[in-house]
């Protein structure tokens, strides 16, 4: 990994998350980007409200456009106006912004903490780290969630993504999201394709007509969702029977809410989330960012976002620290994708496949869409 190193402004300097910098250069103003609803709430009760308490100076405004972040970071980088500061990515998204060099590299064990014991952070985030510009926050999955007083009588609750595509067996309307990743997985999973091989036959266009066939089965009966809260709304009045969204949603929406929700974890597929830094920051807006950064994801910050939401620490030293939601007082270690019980017939999202093959089915996912 590169150091990545700055233009100091002065000769006075001091030392931010590994980073020399001028002593007064740390902007105060800064913009956030992530995806809203649950997830968004963890992270300000977990990262930034701490860190804003230690330095009141400190404004930040969120955007909730992570899920376009790719092609709004390649425009303000070809219109040479870079407006925001931090952004957090899935794993895939990560690495596709750090090839293009819109995505800055990081040295984790000098501009990251340490575990508590000294492991430095490149070993206690382990192969969470999938990108040299990817800082992992949080393990986290999509799967089923489903109306639990609309499985037909004496028909047994779904147990996962299968189910979806059984119009039979659970009459409904379904809520898929709207671009292929998953959906694409799910299509060849369900059509008999043995895992070890989705991927393989997804670079095919035989394998890629084949998934998009499964899907043609249950497409005239699905709702297309843009925003992971679309999927809980839509069962929480009652419009579909079964949907995909991130796990976290789905534990808001049965623990937090109280709706008539059960969760059908089979073929959930795990992934990763985190930060990255846009490449080109002026210096006292990066020199900000690596000093929350810092604070933001050291083994505490990382534990303690599961407080408020059902996803699990990236570092390894976390895990431990995870106890009960922070309102609800229940244990939140058995809502994690990552607990055994929840984790069997998982797969997890192949990052490096997807940022090569992204670009392409994503044109094609849309073609389809409108068909």
């Amino acid at each position: 990994m590169k150091r990545t190193k700055m233009l100091l402004a002065s000769s006075a300097l001091t030392v931010v998350a590994g980073i020399a910098i001028a002593e007064t250069k740390m902007a105060n103003d800064l913009t956030f980007v992530s995806w809203g609803g649950a997830y968004q709430a963890s992270q300000i009760n977990a990262y930034t409200d701490p860190y804003r308490a230690m330095h009141p100076e400190v404004s930040i405004v969120w955007d909730e456009s992570s899920g376009e972040a790719v092609a709004k970071l390649r425009a303000m980088n070809e219109a040479g106006n870079l407006t925001w500061d931090l952004v957090d990515v899935e794993a895939a998204d990560a690495i596709r912004l750090c090839d293009e060099g819109l995505a800055m590299e990081i040295d984790h064990d000098t501009q990251l903490a340490p575990a508590p014991d000294g492991t430095p952070a490149s070993e206690d985030f382990g192969q969470t780290i999938v990108s040299d510009c990817f800082i992992p926050q949080i393990v986290f999955s999509t799967t089923f969630g489903y109306r639990t007083d609309m499985v037909p009588a004496g028909v047994e609750p779904p147990k996962g993504a299968c189910d979806v595509f059984d119009l039979e067996k659970y009459p409904g309307k379904r809520a898929l999201n709207r671009n292929p990743i998953a959906n694409m997985e799910w299509a060849l999973l369900c059509d008999g394709v043995p895992y070890e091989e989705v991927y393989d036959v997804l670079e095919t266009e035989e394998g890629q007509a084949r998934a998009f066939a499964k899907l043609d089965t249950i497409k005239d009966q699905t709702i297309w969702w843009s925003a992971g809260a679309e999927t809980p709304q839509l069962l929480a009045d009652g419009e579909i029977f079964m949907g995909s969204t991130f796990n976290g949603r789905l534990f808001a929406a049965i623990e937090e809410q109280g709706q008539p929700i059960g969760m059908a974890w089979e073929w959930q597929m795990l992934d990763l989330d985190g930060w990255i830094v846009p490449t080109g920051l002026p210096e006292d807006r990066l020199a900000r960012v690596m000093d929350f950064l810092y604070f933001g994801t050291d083994t505490q910050r990382l534990a303690d976002q599961a407080k408020f939401i059902s996803y699990g620490p990236a570092r390894t030293s976390s895990g431990p620290l995870v106890g009960q939601h922070a309102t609800l007082g229940i244990e939140m270690a058995p809502h994690m994708p990552t607990d055994p019980a929840n984790a069997q017939n998982t797969f997890l999202n192949n990052y490096v496949w997807w940022a090569d093959y992204r670009d392409d089915l994503d044109a094609k996912f849309q073609a389809w869409l409108a068909q």
